[in-house]
């Protein structure tokens, strides 16, 4: 009885449910990909209703996989990817529009506006965050501005908003019947709404960007029982009991719990999170001040985060976009067969460019092509795109902080990629650490979800689940990283100025 804990990892191209026992190692999993959906140049969208659905079966898929039931399952805990906004009808359950992704850039024009008051860091003392497309807060306001009857219907108190993790908790715990609205101290400092100190909704700032205030889900710990799972579910009666984004869940999944721990995630974009502790910390040096963990009623944590917005999707859109691969695993072996890059840089700002830059005016940009040049050149390209920006962000966390990262703890799916761990290694100067459990996102929610209903008791016994797969040492000489890094920032200054009044 009780013997496990559910996570639901709501990512930004699929859904999984993986379950988790006391030693924090995997029992069974299921996974759906979503449709990306790209309306437009710029815009980027999920059906939320499709994930939605999807949650439910993955949930099915994982506990059938492991011949489990709701009774063997203690506790669910919910990731998610930040950002994205879903706007929902509370009286019929149904979504105003599709959910917009935390890459979409749509609302520039929105921050241009709120921008011209106070300039682009506006809130940020407050928030911890910049005015950005990226932030949930200018994609509620565009909804409410060209959704048919959305405001009418906001100021008249039927819709809600929520990030993904609001959106499925709402619904696994009633939706229409009862469902819980509430959203954890994390995903609430990623709306540009929250204030860092009080942890509550800012009122001016909603005032100021003409959201009612009935609209936000109640902002509660990451680590508390929410509700129960309601109905007819698979996992009934179940406490929901976990909420972390899923960066900070990263975070949390790898143990990092103390001030000046780490670690860097690669996925379809590339997160790395510096704990701050107790302490807030505004950067000077593009990084995000954002709160790392809150568990029941003890003080946050707070932490500093480089956000680089495409990481694996720049994989994707060689699969995707332009048929190079099939296979993302198939890059790494197109890399191997050349020696270097051939001189190629690519710099995927097909958002901007998010930490250290802030340039929403960036776009994408593959440099140095002659004819020497092939696909194997650009696959390794591509993959080396991720550990240059990553040092980029390192270097602007050393630079807060005063105390330089020793070594780097990893985690996502490219880190599978070992051609790409010994580059960042490389280029970094420091060790790359992957630890056993690679699903720390999935992990980092069971735990927050575990300590809630007493599964696991302290955070000294999740620090004894964690262990090392594998370390990769830097080999590269000082001269060759340093020219590497100097073509690198050469590169970037050619992603910049693309977007004008003509071009978006």
């Amino acid at each position: 009885m009780n013997q496990y804990v559910i996570a639901i990892d709501q990512g930004t191209t699929s859904t999984r449910a993986i379950i988790f026992d006391h030693s924090g190692a995997i029992v069974s999993s299921g996974q759906m990909e979503h449709e990306q959906i790209f309306p437009q140049a710029g815009w980027v969208e999920h059906d939320a209703t499709e994930i939605w659905n999807n949650t439910r079966e993955v949930i099915g898929s994982a506990l059938s996989k492991a011949n489990l039931t709701r009774h063997d399952i203690a506790a669910v805990g919910i990731t998610n990817q930040r950002e994205t906004a879903v706007v929902w009808d509370k009286t019929t359950g149904k979504p105003v529009y599709n959910a917009i992704v935390w890459q979409d850039t749509r609302t520039q024009d929105i921050v241009d506006e709120l921008s011209k008051d106070g300039g682009g860091d506006r809130f940020k003392q407050k928030v911890g965050l910049p005015l950005a497309t990226y932030f949930s807060g200018t994609k509620i306001k565009w909804i409410l501005d060209n959704v048919d009857g959305a405001r009418e219907k906001a100021e008249a108190g039927d819709l809600v908003f929520g990030n993904t993790d609001a959106w499925v908790l709402w619904n696994l715990t009633g939706g229409v019947d009862g469902g819980v609205h509430v959203t954890d101290v994390t995903n609430a400092s990623r709306t540009l709404f929250m204030d860092l100190e009080t942890l509550q909704w800012d009122e001016e700032i909603l005032g100021i960007f003409g959201v009612p205030r009935t609209m936000m889900p109640e902002i509660k710990s990451s680590s508390e029982v929410y509700g129960e799972v309601h109905g007819s579910q698979l996992l009934r009666e179940t406490p929901v009991a976990g909420i972390l984004g899923d960066q900070q869940a990263a975070t949390f999944g790898q143990a990092a719990f103390d001030t000046g721990e780490a670690k860097n995630t690669y996925g379809t974009g590339c997160f790395l999170i510096f704990n701050t502790g107790e302490e807030i910390v505004h950067s000077k040096n593009g990084l995000l001040t954002t709160v790392g963990y809150k568990l029941g009623d003890a003080k946050p944590h707070y932490a500093l985060e480089g956000s680089i917005a495409v990481t694996g999707s720049l994989i994707q859109w060689l699969r995707d976009n332009l048929g190079m691969i099939s296979s993302a695993p198939e890059v790494e072996t197109l890399a191997a067969a050349v020696k270097d890059n051939g001189g190629v840089y690519i710099v995927p700002a097909f958002s901007g460019l998010f930490a250290p830059y802030w340039r929403s005016d960036a776009r994408g940009a593959i440099v140095g092509l002659t004819r020497f040049v092939n696909k194997n050149h650009i696959a390794r390209a591509a993959l080396e795109a991720t550990a240059f920006q990553t040092r980029e962000v390192l270097d602007a966390v050393n630079a807060d902080s005063g105390v330089p990262l020793s070594e780097l703890k990893v985690d996502g799916g490219m880190v599978a990629n070992d051609a790409l761990m010994q580059f960042q290694a490389d280029i970094l100067g420091v060790p790359v650490i992957r630890p056993k459990v690679v699903e720390t996102t999935a992990l980092g929610a069971a735990y927050a979800a575990g300590l809630a209903v007493g599964f696991w008791k302290d955070l000294g016994e999740l620090s004894a689940n964690w262990s090392e797969d594998k370390r990769w040492e830097p080999q590269m000489d000082k001269a060759e990283q340093e020219r590497q890094l100097r073509l690198w920032k050469k590169a970037v200054t050619k992603s910049m100025d693309w977007v004008d009044e003509d071009v978006r």
